[in-house]
């Protein structure tokens, strides 16, 4: 069992972004995450893996503080996170939701310019133009006047990745980004993050696709009962199956 945080990615002398340590978070009697720690560097794509259950939705949400922990240290950028400015913290740590979580009442645009504006990042004329150029890369130019309700839960959840993309984040966290999808629309939004991955994102993804984290994963934390049980490369993961409990998940899912 592997259970050693890796490296930073090779040949680089790549900023760890995030460093946790000893991380718990309890719900009554239940210890959702139990003793978790990691580093993340920049450029990283770390995929967290395991059985329904396992804790790794409620670890990314800790990640940032939608989720407060119980115990344990999370340091952004060399920051202790509960002691820096919320809003701040989340301008650099964007989020993807399971069910996109888009303005009903407000265009592709709008919902796409609202956080950058409203924190001050960008001025209106600025965050249009960031956003328009997302859209024309991800193909979605011709919707921006578009609302929610006119839109496939594909091209809605491609969206609100571009929402978390304008913000220039340091690190965008991905919660089941597809799982709320019909099937034939999973694709395009693989394909997205797939780009972003291989254009140098830095990214935490939390998620049952297990042949995606296969080809596009830097590393692979594998989460059972709240605890990382191993944090390994995919070519580890996949080929050495050091645990009979990873053997036993992967027999399942693959």
């Amino acid at each position: 069992m592997n259970t050693t945080p890796t490296t930073k990615p090779e040949g680089e002398n790549a900023e760890t972004l995030f460093r946790i340590s000893d991380l718990k978070k309890v719900f009554g009697d239940h210890t959702a995450v139990n003793g978790v720690s990691a580093e993340i560097h920049r450029g990283e794509a770390v995929f967290v893996l395991g059985p329904s259950g396992s804790g790794k939705s409620t670890f990314l949400r800790c990640l940032n503080l939608l989720e407060m922990p119980d115990g344990g240290e999370i340091f952004f950028r060399g920051d202790d996170v509960r002691r820096t400015d919320v809003n701040a913290f989340r301008a650099r740590v964007g989020m993807v939701f399971q069910h996109f979580n888009l303005f009903p009442h407000l265009s592709v645009l709008d919902n796409i310019t609202l956080a950058p504006v409203k924190t001050g990042r960008l001025s209106k004329g600025e965050a249009i133009f960031a956003a328009e150029r997302l859209l024309k890369r991800i193909g979605l130019f011709e919707k921006r006047h578009a609302f929610p309700q006119q839109l496939s839960g594909g091209q809605k959840q491609r969206i609100a990745i571009v929402r978390a993309l304008v913000m220039n984040p340091d690190v965008i966290l991905f919660d089941e980004p597809t799982s709320a999808l019909d099937p034939e629309m999973v694709g395009e939004v693989l394909s997205l993050m797939k780009d972003l991955a291989q254009g140098g994102l830095t990214m935490i993804v939390v998620t049952h696709e297990i042949a995606f984290a296969r080809e596009v994963a830097s590393r692979i934390l594998f989460m059972d009962h709240g605890q990382v049980i191993s944090d390994s490369t995919p070519e580890r993961f996949f080929g050495e199956m050091p645990s009979p409990r990873i053997r036993e998940f992967l027999s399942k899912v693959l």
